[in-house]
């Protein structure tokens, strides 16, 4: 496969087994189940001179980091909701991602869609070079404790407890940002790894649901649906998605994905492709090589070829969001 191709048919090879050992120097295999790779839940350094450029406020009670144009409120802009990994609300790279989009004229909200509620140890990404064999049995000790921590936060990060979250944020914004939302017609989501579900989600008509997961229902109609909530979403590497996901999606979406990727199944990203198509949703998934999981976020990287793709990823989700 070439170092990335738009994907209008499922990979020719077949999906790896339950671990598989990383294309990238010092990075975590992906696994299966409900867990993720390193890249989810810890920052790559940040590239040097970059540094967060918005700031901190509240919308419908929930944190956020925003980002707006240099020239916004005096020209006009669109919004964007910017949702992240599992390294939240305070992730340096996070935030320097979104000013990205801001420069392009996105008026950028990153929600703490966790509730101040990260996930464990989501801090700077860090490579010792040749630790002793001592330092190795700490690190397996260490990662074991993690994964179990991690699975546990996973457990807790529902869409029934997220979701409504990201609803009062969205419904803030519409007030605060009257103006970006009613020039761009409605509004855009980024989403990243975990992000990257919840902007499938919020593209989507889906069935209405109080906070314990149970359906709301009129007595005339059935089961109430609402949505989507989103004009237009790209997303990049996500995680933890079901087949059921997709159902409802009616916003164009455009998907970055990892070759090879155990956190985006390949039976649910060719389910997710045929039922788009059959359902006529404008999408484009476009499959990159030799990557890690989570490449497409800011980041610092020794090899060109990551960075290269990072920076086409980056261009690919822009230029949809740009023709929608």
């Amino acid at each position: 496969m070439a170092d990335s191709e738009i994907a209008t048919k499922a990979p020719e090879s077949d999906a790896v087994g339950e671990t598989e050992a990383s294309l990238i120097p010092g990075d975590t295999p992906a696994q299966k189940g409900a867990s993720l790779g390193e890249h989810c839940v810890t920052d790559r350094p940040t590239p040097f001179g970059a540094g967060p450029s918005g700031e901190m406020t509240q919308l419908g009670g929930v944190d956020c980091y925003i980002s707006k144009p240099a020239d916004y409120p005096h020209a006009p802009s669109k919004l964007l909701l910017y949702l992240s990994s599992g390294t939240g609300l305070h992730s340096e790279n996070s935030q320097v991602q979104a000013d990205l989009y801001a420069r392009e004229g996105y008026l950028v909200v990153l929600p703490d869609m966790f509730n101040n509620d990260p996930i464990p140890g989501s801090a700077t990404y860090e490579e010792e070079k040749d630790p002793s064999w001592i330092e190795q049995v700490k690190m397996r000790l260490a990662d074991t404790s993690k994964s179990f921590l991690i699975d546990m936060w996973l457990a807790r990060q529902t869409p029934e407890k997220v979701l409504p979250i990201l609803h009062k944020v969205i419904e803030a914004a519409k007030d605060e940002f009257a103006d970006a939302v009613a020039n761009g017609g409605g509004i855009y989501s980024v989403g990243y790894c975990f992000g990257g579900r919840m902007t499938l989600l919020l593209a989507g008509e889906k069935p209405d649901t109080i906070a314990w997961g149970q359906q709301v229902k009129d007595e005339e109609a059935g089961v109430v649906k609402k949505g989507p909530y989103i004009k237009a979403g790209a997303i990049a590497h996500a995680t933890l998605v079901g087949k059921e996901d997709f159902e409802g999606t009616k916003s164009p979406l455009a998907f970055i994905c990892v070759e090879n990727d155990q956190l985006f199944d390949e039976e649910v990203r060719e389910y997710g492709e045929k039922y788009l198509k059959e359902n006529n949703v404008e999408h484009e998934f476009k499959t990159y090589s030799g990557v890690p999981h989570g490449f497409g976020v800011v980041g610092e990287y020794e090899d060109a070829k990551i960075k290269t793709a990072q920076a086409e990823a980056y261009e690919q989700m822009l230029a949809w969001l740009k023709a929608h």
